[in-house]
């Protein structure tokens, strides 16, 4: 049963992915966390498994077609976040879970403010 709640789970983010270029920090984590008993750091964790493969290849190359995508701007934040990603990870894995789903939780509310009250 659990296997057709976590296909939900992707078609949900997959959806949100597609529209507005969230899913994995927006939708994934937080319902991996609250639906399904993970750890903060094990959603986090398996959440960037999930985006290895070409999860959004389909919705990358809509927006591609369509000509919403700055190809060079993207690689050069690709290489960025291969070692961001490295260093990033090593950080957070001494951290008590409490602290790791504050700190995650406050930016999100932190960036959701921002738009919201972005003119």
């Amino acid at each position: 049963m659990n296997q057709l709640l976590y296909i939900v789970l992707g078609i949900v983010a997959g959806i949100f992915g597609g529209m507005f270029g969230l899913g994995g920090g927006l939708i994934i984590i937080p319902a991996l966390v609250y639906l399904f008993g993970f750890t903060q750091l094990q959603a986090q964790g398996t959440n960037l498994v999930i985006m290895l493969p070409p999860i959004g290849l389909l919705a990358a190359l809509h927006y591609y077609y369509s000509g919403n995508v700055k190809l060079n701007i993207a690689l050069f934040v690709c290489l960025g976040f291969l070692f961001g990603g490295f260093i990033g990870a090593h950080l957070i894995q001494g951290l008590p879970q409490p602290i790791v789903k504050r700190a995650f939780g406050v930016i999100m509310l932190i960036v959701s403010v921002r738009m919201i009250l972005a003119k």
